[in-house]
């Protein structure tokens, strides 16, 4: 079920309004089974592989905390490596099987030799990657003694499918969500509004700015030979602001869902094309799956404890890592690896970086620094992103080549068809209101920047102005939104992840 379908409509207003009506004591099981519920509506039969994840973890985190308890050092590793090796294992036949197998018969071919492997055709379960890592962060967590192990099975295995978050993150720790679980939530209006309201804010991000501007990406991307260096330029761009409204959207609604009924979600984005290093950047992007890779395979690696070149092999291998969750390719390796080159080489440069604007007394304090600083950093970004786009490595790097080669002036900037928008697939009133609504985007990104309480902002002004704003936001949905034919509802990006 996708947040933006009509059967979404219809089934959270039915969860909240059941889950303030039933007994308190029982609620925690009508959110298990509408959680079920809600991944069955995309493919029953892979709800017998969530549970299966869900028994492992449990019975694993339940034997490595009696181990915790009575001192046995040894035999709880043994459970640490099952619960780790059974989710990997999963993961990978799903998810990395066939490129295993195709970069195999590739790389003997390479030295002559022709293999003939099986083909294994298998549909990727919607937010394995997710239920996943996050099943491993608590067996792990349960590991190190930083929580006890959970002795209710069905609270565990809410615990794993909360719907909110379920296929599509946040990445939730068992320290944030699991005590959440057996607290009471009351009805609370002002919480409600301030979900529903950020919910709005998700859809906006969503249907009004990604939803628009994959209909040019995908148009480029898919005919790059046919269009000029500038106008890929513009299409890896757009795509920055897709990528981060269409997954930010989702991260929005699901944290403005799980308000509604009472839940504290990880906020999983804070500006980040505000950000003037890339490692800010990653600081504020995907945080909860940045974070997760941080404390799970970063810090053990060593992290920067070890030596410079210890710690740049860490980052490396931690953003190469990053980079194969995000998808069994790899253009989506090259994508991490280069994000994680980028840090190591300004890591590098930091001190030389530091005498230059000592020499040329560039002040460092004054917002124009600061501007030069974010636009750099997106640029590096957005090189990246292209990668990520791409189909394949092969098509990553043609069209690199296209950008240098055939740059295009005269086209991008014909005054009869600026940008070359009319060869893009999305008209210019598309255009317009795509343009408006990314000034909207960035304003209110400025202001989270600052830190600003936006809802409280809004809450002190007058009633007439606060419900304008409310169905302001609802108009721009259903009046711009970008909805298919027949209401072909589009996935959520991070939803192939």
């Amino acid at each position: 079920m996708l947040f933006n379908s009509t059967g979404f409509l219809i089934f959270f207003p039915i969860v909240v309004l059941c889950y303030f009506l039933i007994p308190r004591k029982y609620r925690y099981l009508w959110l298990l089974a509408a959680s079920y519920y809600f991944y069955a509506s995309w493919n029953p039969a892979y709800l017998l592989l969530i549970f299966a994840t869900t028994a492992v973890s449990w019975a694993g985190g339940l034997l490595i905390d009696k181990d915790n308890r009575s001192g046995k050092t040894h035999s709880r590793k043994w459970y640490l490596a099952v619960c780790v090796i059974w989710n990997l294992g999963v993961l990978f036949f799903f998810k990395y099987i066939a490129f295993i197998i195709n970069a195999f018969t590739e790389g003997m071919a390479l030295f002559g030799v022709s293999v003939t492997m099986p083909v294994y055709d298998v549909v990727l379960p919607v937010g394995i990657s997710f239920y996943t890592f996050q099943a491993l962060g608590y067996v792990i967590d349960v590991y190190r003694r930083d929580i006890p192990a959970e002795k209710n099975f069905l609270r565990y295995a809410l615990f794993i499918s909360f719907f909110p978050q379920l296929v599509a993150g946040p990445i939730e720790r068992s320290k944030n969500l699991m005590h959440q679980l057996k607290e009471e939530h009351n009805f609370d209006l002002e919480r409600i509004k301030s979900g529903l309201l950020l919910m709005g804010w998700g859809f906006f991000q969503k249907l009004v700015i990604a939803d628009r501007i994959a209909i040019l990406v995908t148009e480029v991307y898919d005919n790059y030979p046919s269009y000029s260096g500038l106008q890929i330029c513009l299409a890896t761009v757009l795509f920055a602001f897709q990528i981060y409204c269409d997954f930010g959207g989702y991260s929005d609604i699901a944290v403005g869902a799980a308000r509604v009924l009472g839940f504290n979600l990880t906020k999983n984005f804070k500006s980040p094309y505000y950000a003037t290093s890339v490692s800010e950047f990653w600081r504020s992007w995907h945080i909860s799956l940045t974070t997760w890779f941080r404390d799970y395979i970063y810090i053990p690696l060593g992290g920067n404890r070890c030596g410079r070149l210890k710690k740049y092999r860490n980052i490396l291998l931690t953003f190469s890592l990053s980079g194969l969750w995000h998808g069994a390719g790899w253009n989506y390796v090259a994508w991490g690896l280069l994000n994680g080159l980028y840090q190591v080489v300004g890591d590098m440069t930091k001190q030389l970086r530091g005498r230059l604007k000592k020499a040329l007394h560039i002040r460092t304090e004054c917002g124009s620094y600061h501007l030069l600083q974010g636009l750099i950093t997106f640029a590096f970004v957005d090189i990246a992103w292209l990668f990520f786009r791409a189909d394949n490595m092969t098509a990553a790097c043609r069209m690199i080549w296209q950008s240098v080669t055939n740059i295009g002036l005269l086209t991008f900037f014909d005054p009869n068809n600026i940008f070359g928008i009319n060869t893009m697939a999305l008209p210019q009133k598309d255009f317009f209101v795509l343009l408006v609504s990314l000034i909207a985007l960035m304003l209110v990104d400025y202001w989270k920047k600052q830190k600003r309480d936006i809802k409280g902002a809004l809450d002190r002004q007058n009633i007439w102005f606060r419900w304008l704003v409310y169905y302001g936001l609802i108009f721009a949905v259903v009046i711009f939104g970008v909805y298919g034919p027949e209401y072909d509802a589009s996935t959520f990006i991070y939803f192939q992840f």
